[in-house]
């Protein structure tokens, strides 16, 4: 079920992140993830992120404080697509914002409340 999921999460990215953080001091090597400890399913995703070619804009992952609980945003590569938000198990819980209103697809609604951003990961390969 976890394959399933994240091939899932690979294949669809929303678009125009409205919550962006600049990525500086990025590995030479192709990426860089922070050092404190990933849940494994977002380990999985960075690899398969690793494993396509590079995307305009580079991909990232977030990570914030919503409802109490840590989440991970991921922003989408182009325009007009959701970006998504999964909780701590990649369990997709929506798209807060992006696609064709940039108000993503009406299921969190409350995401400018989440507080406590952390990039957590950002290719940097060229």
């Amino acid at each position: 079920m976890k394959i399933l999921i994240l091939c899932f999460m690979v294949s669809v990215f929303g678009c125009n992140a409205s919550k962006k953080t600049n990525a500086a001091d990025v590995a030479p090597e192709g990426s860089k993830v922070v050092a404190d400890s990933l849940p494994v399913c977002v380990k999985v995703l960075i690899e398969k992120m690793k494993s396509v070619p590079v995307t305009n804009p580079p991909r990232k992952i977030y990570s914030y404080t919503y409802m109490g609980k840590k989440v991970f945003y991921v922003p989408a590569v182009c325009c007009d697509n959701f970006n998504d938000l999964y909780n701590d198990s990649c369990i997709s819980m929506g798209h807060p914002d992006g696609g064709f209103t940039g108000k993503g697809d009406g299921s969190i609604k409350d995401f400018n409340t989440a507080t406590a951003e952390k990039l957590w990961w950002a290719d940097s390969r060229k």
